[in-house]
Parts: structure tokens; sequence; C-alpha cells
């Protein structure tokens, strides 16, 4: 038999058994629809994370009070042996070279009042070189001005989801409001930022250093940030600004983390997550393949006569052999092209109701899934068809098996 001869007695042998080739061609699409749905959201996430630390600013080293022995993040208000201090957020500016600024970080929580509204926020202490590190735009007004950060000062800038609930369509530039028990002037309103590792920009607001440290009794900074000029400094500045705190604190209680450092632990994380949920739905694929297995197997007790008789023409085994895996690769193509439709129009929806969420399809991902597809299509269509292959002539004519 010709390749067109094979290929067309398969493709009739799915079309006279329609509801038995749609409901395989069913099971096998929904596994590839389940691995490309997944792996999407993987690498989405990935994406997003990504951006995310792309937002935070270029070229970050944090410095933080305390000591951790494995890299990654710590946890918010975790204590520390020995506080990190404006001295030492000084001591890194005068003594560490080449850097391209260097700002200390207080945090704490509090209600922010406007006459008769109060929300609690996060109070973020800092200095002017922040809204440089984080890269952040102003709406209206100004950011905090340069100067002593032991200077502190009673004035804030807020973010901009801040200034909708509690102001309205009022202008918050130049009001007076009270965050905790003390009176700032609003100076500034940031523009739309979004979410960073769980500081949402729109949410908070930005006061003096030194004056978070008073508002909040606290006497060590929340982290040290330092931004370098590009990532090959970083590993020298890091180097540095150890040895810096080091003679400073006699000893190393505190703990550097580049974001590099967090970037790769994010996606270590966010890889293995992805290839396990992956791993999971292509079980679905291969489960499918078991039910074509069972459907090729049936199809050939039907056709026990009809490979009888192709022998008896003088079809050779390893014809009929092509011609029952073909027949399985088909129904696997048919049912992983339903598949890698369903898996494309899902990711398209969730990328018009999720715009922030990057959900995108991925080219290696569709190869990949076509690929199991065939293969499991293939592996488990091979049984059948040699089942098929080693029928004697004279009985499969008669009928029997």
């Amino acid at each position: 038999m010709r390749p067109a001869d094979v290929a067309a007695l398969a493709t009739e042998s799915l079309r006279l058994h329609r509801l038995r080739t749609v409901l395989s061609g069913i099971a096998v699409a929904i596994g590839v629809a389940a691995v490309l749905v997944l792996a999407g959201v993987g690498d989405a996430a990935k994406r997003y994370v990504v951006g995310r630390f792309a937002a935070m600013g270029a070229n970050l080293v944090t410095v933080s009070p305390g000591r951790t022995e494995t890299s990654g993040m710590r946890t918010m208000f975790e204590g520390a042996e020995r506080a990190l201090t404006l001295d030492d957020c000084d001591a890194i500016r005068r003594r560490v070279p080449g850097l391209r600024a260097v700002a200390p970080v207080s945090l704490g929580t509090g209600a922010f009042r406007y006459g008769e509204k109060r929300r609690d926020v996060y109070v973020v202490g800092v200095t002017a070189e922040y809204a440089t590190m984080r890269e952040l735009a102003m709406e209206r007004g100004r950011f905090l001005p340069p100067g002593d950060p032991r200077a502190g000062g009673s004035y804030a800038v807020i973010g901009r989801k801040l200034a909708r609930e509690v102001f309205g369509a009022e202008n918050p530039v130049g009001r007076m409001v009270r965050i905790g028990e003390r009176r700032f002037r609003v100076i500034g309103v940031l523009a739309p930022k979004g979410q960073s590792l769980g500081f949402d920009f729109d949410d908070l607001a930005l006061i003096p250093v030194a004056t978070g440290l008073t508002m909040f009794d606290k006497v060590s900074l929340f982290h040290i940030i330092v931004q370098v000029s590009d990532p090959a400094a970083i590993p020298g500045a890091v180097a540095r600004v150890k040895a810096v705190l080091v003679d400073r604190h006699r000893g190393e209680d505190f703990t550097v983390v580049t974001q590099d450092a967090m970037l790769k632990s994010f996606r270590a994380v966010l890889d293995t997550l992805t290839a396990a949920v992956a791993g999971i739905a292509a079980i679905a694929v291969a489960v499918a393949g078991i039910g074509i297995m069972n459907v090729m197997l049936i199809a050939v007790s039907e056709r026990i006569a009809e490979v009888g008789l192709l022998k008896a023409l003088g079809a050779r085994s390893t014809q009929v052999t092509k011609l029952f895996l073909v027949e399985a690769l088909l129904l696997s193509a048919l049912g992983a092209v339903i598949g890698i439709a369903t898996g494309l129009a899902v990711l398209a929806a969730g990328a018009r109701l999720w715009p922030a969420f990057p959900l995108a399809p991925s080219p290696p991902w569709i190869v990949g899934a076509l690929a199991l597809a065939l293969t499991t299509g293939g592996l488990f269509g091979l049984i059948p068809a040699r089942r098929a292959a080693a029928l004697p002539p004279a009985e499969a004519l008669q009928g029997k098996r």
C-alpha cells in the first residue's frame, strides 16, 4: 500500500466511527489544553515577578538588621542583634566609593486621618534619594526635599489610591492631615505605581525617615538601600558595604541581599511550580493515550476480517502496523489541535480579563504539547497495531482472533 492509501484508510475508519473519534479526541484535547494553560500561567507569573522587580528600581542592594543563614527574603518585622542606624547609613555613603545613592528606610503602620475620614496605611520613612531609587514619579506636588536625614519634618507624600479614597476630588497638596498622633502637611501625590513585593505604593504615606523612627519609637531602620551604577559593580559594592558594617558592629549581625539574588530565588520557585503543574497536566495526556489504546484494541477486534483480507491481498505485517498506527496518530493529532486551540482561547480570554497579568502563549510549550500528544498516541497505538499485524490471514478471514 502506498502512504496515501494508508492515510486514506485510517481517515475513513475515523470518519465511520465519529462518536468514538470525538470522545477520544476530547480526552486528548483536555490534557493538551491543560498543559498549555498551566504552563502559560507559570510563564506569566515569572514575567510578572520580573516586572515587579524592575518596578522596584535597578541595581539595588538591601541591607537588613539581623543575620540570616540562607539567601532570600526576610520576614518584615524580624528582630536584630544590633540596630541599623542613620550613622551606619552615613558611614556607607562616606566610605564606599562609586555608589549612586544610599537611602535609609523605616517602616510602621498608622491611622491616616483627614476630617472625618480615616484609613490605616503603611507609613514609610525615607529620604529624597528614595524616589530616584524606586523610580517614583509625581502626579502632583513634589517629593520629600533633600537635606540632613536626622532633621525630620512634618510633611508627607501619599499614594494616588490613598489620595483618591481620602480626599476624593479635592487636591490633597497643602492639606493638613494626621498620621497616628502627629500632624503632617501633604506636599505631593505619587503617580500610579502599583504593588511591588508586598508594598502598594498607591496606598501608603512617605515621611522623613527621622520622623518615622520617632513616631514609632524605633531605634533600628527597617533596611538601608544601596544603589550602584551598573550590575557589574554589585559584587564589589556588597563586599565593601559588608566591610564597613562589620567594622562598625564588630561582627556580621546584618543581612545583605541583592536584587538579582531575590529574583533568582523567585524564578527557581516558579520554574519548579510550572514544571510540577505542567507535569500533572501531562498525566491527563497519558490517560488520554490509554483511552486511545482501548479504542484501537476495539477497532482491531471489529476489523479482523478486514485485516485478513488485506493480508490475503498481499499486505505485509509492517503495512498493517502502519495502518493502525497512523490511525492512532491521526486521532492524537486531532485532539492536540483542538486542545491547542482551546488553550490559546483560554489564555487570550485571561489576558483580556486580567490585563496586568502578562498571560501569553509560549511557542515552546505549544510544540512540546503537540509532541507529547503525538508521542503518547503513537506509543499507546503501537500495541493494537502490532496485535493486528500478528493476526494469521486465514484465521482473520474467518473472523477468528
